[in-house]
């Protein structure tokens, strides 16, 4: 077979064969197959020394029209093949703008961050204001300042998160208070939420990292009277007017006197239930009169001012609010549980 025919079946074999391409990959395999530098033009031009001299001008002037018609056929092939896909991608993104739309994942509230707000709003309209501390504590803000002498067991390693002689993750918000008496004149008032930590098992109602929310007032005449009044007002705006509230008698090193707060069960409302295990009663809190120790060591005058103090853990009032019977769904953040509220 002579050049001149081996090209005119390279011809026919390229026009039968690009008609029956149907994707765009197996297409730029068949143009490297006849066009590309191995190809089968390619290799019957490399055969042109072989034949006479007078054929070559020919033989070439036939490949070059073959390739631009190979060629032509290619990129009419490939715009047809684009066009399909591109046809059908419009087919499969298709909107049918009839169809219900998709309710989107909204997020919800935390429990803790939804109890934290409440409180605040309560407060605020008390006149109360915000106070914030660092989380890494001073030995001295977090023990000796709140009158917790240096053998009381708070200080036990297997209480507290030691960093070294001097610094611990804090155990209350209490230092707090601390840091606003010292770096402000009575009146006082303010409540302090944030994290806190301590070395506890983690269980149903334990766990090493929690939330308290301190309040301190400090001012000229402040009686026991005035924080049972605040106490009172607080329960009722949180778990309803109808809960009744009882002040136990305590010890805590920064008060004095103390008093265990308790307010009645929100399941059975004083009657008697598991939750509050027969007696009507729930414990909420601590509170007391800031002792006047407190007061001197942050440079407050006892003779001219007194205050008191509260402090509670809005992991329990959060999950009594909401009838939660485990600390652990707070901080696992299941998008099941957390969508209930």
């Amino acid at each position: 077979m002579n050049l001149q025919e081996r090209l005119k079946e390279i011809e026919e074999e390229g026009k039968k064969i690009f008609s029956t391409v149907n994707d765009l990959e197996t297409l730029e395999e068949l143009r490297i197959d006849f066009l590309g530098k191995k190809g089968k033009i390619t290799d019957v031009l490399r055969q042109m020394g072989k034949i006479p001299a007078e054929e070559r001008p020919v033989v070439g002037k036939i490949a070059n029209q073959l390739k631009n018609k190979l060629n032509k056929l290619l990129q009419d092939k490939k715009d047809e093949l684009t066009e399909l896909a591109e046809q059908k991608r419009l087919a499969d993104e298709k909107i049918d703008v009839t169809l219900p739309g998709k309710e989107p994942n909204i997020g919800h509230v935390h429990p803790l961050t939804n109890i934290s707000n409440k409180i605040r709003e309560v407060f605020i309209g008390l006149g109360y204001t915000i106070a914030e501390g660092p989380e890494i504590e001073n030995e001295y803000n977090n023990f000796e300042a709140l009158n917790v002498p240096k053998h009381h067991p708070a200080r036990d390693l297997q209480d507290t998160f030691y960093i070294n002689d001097n610094y611990l993750l804090r155990t209350h918000t209490s230092p707090v208070q601390i840091r606003t008496m010292v770096e402000n004149q009575p009146p006082i008032r303010i409540i302090a939420p944030g994290r806190v930590y301590r070395s506890d098992e983690l269980d149903a109602s334990h766990s090493p990292v929690f939330h308290q929310l301190e309040g301190l007032l400090v001012d000229k005449g402040i009686a026991f009277s005035d924080l049972k009044g605040t106490i009172e007002l607080f329960v009722k705006a949180i778990y309803g007017e109808d809960t009744k509230t009882r002040f136990r008698p305590s010890y805590f090193p920064f008060t004095e006197p103390s008093a265990e707060v308790d307010i009645s069960c929100v399941i059975c409302g004083g009657e008697g239930c598991r939750l509050c295990s027969q007696t009507g009663w729930l414990e909420v809190m601590g509170s007391g009169m800031v002792h006047p120790n407190v007061l001197e060591m942050a440079g407050v005058d006892t003779s001219i001012y007194s205050g008191f103090a509260f402090g509670m853990g809005l992991d329990r009032i959060a999950m009594l609010k909401y009838g939660i019977e485990d600390i652990r769904l707070l901080y696992e953040n299941d998008k099941r549980f957390l969508h209930q509220f």
